[in-house]
């Protein structure tokens, strides 16, 4: 039977990779990658440099596809709607690379930015591909360091605070309010800085960008005086490069630890 790695490769630095990762990287005759258009087109090396480092030269393939645009206009109740589009055009996709580029008795592996069980389609799409019963796979999942993780990191502080819980959400979910009985927020997805409108609370920030890779931008600070910067600092990152994957924590300070 064929079988699928889903790999988690980490924040974008080739060094986050765990020993596991490695291992399941060297198991694998076929990489599958979906190209996201030329504006991204750095992303694709990202994930050859990976390969160049940890997997001898003619050992694998690299199979590549172009990714389905998503109606990034729908919002509300269309939202969803077209997510699930999106996902199906995508696990369409991932079917027939299964089907016609592995062979029965091989492997293939996705490589996914951080860790596949946080914020990541390719888990649901290949049971999706499952469901349709066209094809059938065995697969596993090897977990990789986060955004959220590196973001941490990065900033020398923690996720959370003593006896204190901590809440991962998106962008569109802040902009409906701020969560309840949390003082920690993590923020996934904002392409809006949906930030901003909490800039007059008693909040600090940790924002960080491209985290892992040479074009890390990293700002903290109370949110009143580091919200313009971070602003501007993405929209020039996003002229520059195209697009911009950015990660913050929220953290309220009227308690004390």
């Amino acid at each position: 039977m064929r079988k699928i790695h889903v790999i988690g490769i980490g924040a974008g630095d080739p060094d986050q990779l765990t020993l596991q990762a490695v291992k399941a990287l060297k198991a694998t005759d076929v990489f599958f990658i979906l190209d996201k258009g030329e504006m991204k087109s750095d992303l694709v090396q990202l994930r050859r440099d990976i390969l160049e480092a940890h997997v001898p030269q003619g050992t694998y393939r690299m199979v590549e596809a172009r990714d389905p645009e998503r109606d990034r206009s729908a919002g509300g109740a269309a939202y969803p709607p077209a997510v699930g589009d999106w996902r199906s055009a995508r696990a369409g996709i991932y079917e027939r690379l299964i089907m016609e580029e592995l062979g029965e008795d091989e492997s293939g592996a996705f490589l996914v930015w951080g860790d596949p069980a946080l914020y990541d389609s390719t888990l649901g799409i290949l049971q999706e591909v499952l469901d349709r019963g066209a094809v059938t796979f065995s697969y596993d999942v090897v977990p990789g360091i986060s955004s959220v993780s590196a973001l941490v990191a990065r900033h020398r502080t923690g996720l959370n605070r003593v006896a204190r819980p901590v809440q991962i959400t998106t962008g569109r979910r802040l902009a409906e309010g701020f969560p309840e009985g949390v003082d920690d927020v993590v923020v996934m997805l904002d392409a809006h800085q949906g930030f901003r409108q909490y800039a007059d609370q008693d909040i600090d920030i940790y924002w960080g960008a491209y985290i892992g890779t040479p074009d890390e931008i990293l700002v903290s600070g109370p949110l009143a005086e580091a919200a313009d910067r971070i602003e501007r600092l993405r929209a020039e990152a996003r002229e520059r490069k195209g697009w911009i994957m950015d990660t913050y924590l929220l953290r309220r300070r009227h308690r004390r630890d």
